[in-house]
């Protein structure tokens, strides 16, 4: 599914939204967890998931067109974790 399919589920539901409209509210709120991710927050959707940032430490790796030891550094990941409604809806 991509943001446009959002966008027309999110007209399906709305009678009375443009598709343009529609863009622009899917737009936003993936803006908006974007943003909040990038500040460090932890963002929860109950029945869906969580998403919150994971701090990778540096470390040594290795590249493997030469093998020569790269030194890795440390970086900041976004992760999620499904929701347990979820779970059981995918189950099913």
């Amino acid at each position: 599914m991509t943001k446009r399919d959002l966008a027309e589920k999110l007209l399906q539901r709305c009678a009375g939204l443009k598709l343009r409209d529609a863009e622009i509210v899917v737009n936003s709120v993936f803006e908006s967890m974007t943003a909040a991710l990038a500040k460090g927050e932890r963002i929860e959707i109950r029945g869906f998931g969580s998403f919150q940032i994971k701090n990778r430490p540096a470390r040594e790796g290795r590249n493997p067109r030469s093998g020569k030891k790269v030194l890795v550094e440390s970086k900041r990941i976004p992760f999620f974790k499904v929701g347990k409604e979820l779970k059981k809806r995918i189950d099913k």
